[in-house]
């Protein structure tokens, strides 16, 4: 079973080009709405057996793991991706993007589907929500695979004290301006966002037909100002005693299996950034570089990316 190879959008919803709807994109997956942490949230699902929840990074939604949800399924997963709070099909609230509620939208997510538990596969934010979600609610997943993204506190740490990460960073820095980033990735048909992507890849970036879907989904109104609000709290929070409360409480230890997984030409989270966030896991801990890939592994290679996550998925014995 294969994504279809030409997005096409189903379900009566809007196409993203303004009129405000979300894009839910036809292809073996079901669509459906679930509440959780006092907020609706649009998910992709596919296949049954253990839960597996996907959560995408910036600057996408759910589709980014559209060759994913199929090959978990074809594994014997009940694959799940999810519209982070203001994306796609989620709604966009006033508040509440600061990661310590954003990892609540997770398991609060994880408990509407009525499973005691999930394996939580992120991506750039995604991962970092997924290595927070490990830590506020170990209870509530059973292992933890992160890409292209360290632990919250390495990506501080190299934020602040690695000039070549903080520069590879500098779109974060830029985020921190009131209303003109908003401005920037929506202007031309958000081409910013194809840039970006692009940018960040390796030689075999998504296909151009992705990289449109993209554009569109952040052509939704307000979805740029939510995309950007959790960047803006993790810098800005840095001396505030909220930030230094959230950095204080990741100092507790992962206590899952975690696969980390990483592209080697990644020019947006530099390698040695990423590397050496085992130093916050105890437990079995596997760490993956895809040699000649970059930030968006799961697109760029989807096969290798897939095969490794559900061999690590389906291994009894994850710390061999």
């Amino acid at each position: 079973m294969t994504a279809p190879d030409t997005p096409s959008v189903g379900n009566g919803s809007s196409t993203g080009n303004g009129s405000g709807g979300p894009i839910r994109i036809d292809g073996p997956w079901t669509h459906r709405d679930v509440a959780a942490n006092g907020a609706r949230f649009h998910i992709a699902e596919l296949g049954d057996g253990p839960l597996v929840l996907l959560l995408h990074g910036f600057p996408q939604f759910w589709w980014t793991w559209r060759h994913q949800l199929p090959a978990l399924a074809d594994a014997g997963f009940r694959a799940v991706a999810m519209d982070l709070r203001g994306v796609g099909g989620s709604d966009r609230t006033p508040r509440g993007y600061d990661p310590a509620n954003l990892a609540l939208d997770i398991t609060g997510v994880v408990r509407s589907l009525g499973e005691p538990d999930a394996a939580l596969v992120g991506h750039d934010l995604g991962g970092y929500l997924a290595w927070t979600a490990a830590v506020m609610r170990p209870k509530l997943v059973r292992r933890l695979a992160v890409s292209s993204m360290p632990h919250p506190r390495r990506w501080r740490s190299a934020m602040l004290g690695d000039f070549a990460q903080s520069r590879a960073g500098s779109y974060v820095w830029g985020f921190q301006r009131p209303w003109l980033p908003e401005r920037q990735l929506v202007a031309d048909d958000a081409a910013l966002v194809r840039r970006l992507i692009r940018e960040w890849s390796g030689p075999c970036p998504p296909e151009e037909e992705a990289l449109d879907v993209y554009r569109r989904a952040m052509s939704i109104p307000s979805t740029a100002h939510c995309s950007i609000e959790p960047y803006r709290w993790m810098v800005r929070s840095m001396a505030r005693p909220d930030g230094i409360q959230f950095n204080r409480r990741m100092k507790r230890p992962v206590r899952v299996p975690t696969l980390h997984l990483h592209g080697s030409l990644d020019t947006a989270m530099r390698t040695r950034s990423a590397a050496g966030s085992g130093q916050y896991v105890e437990a079995p801990y596997r760490w993956r570089l895809f040699d000649g890939l970059g930030h968006f592994p799961h697109e760029e290679d989807p096969v290798a990316f897939s095969s490794e996550l559900i061999n690590w998925l389906k291994d009894p014995e994850p710390d061999r």
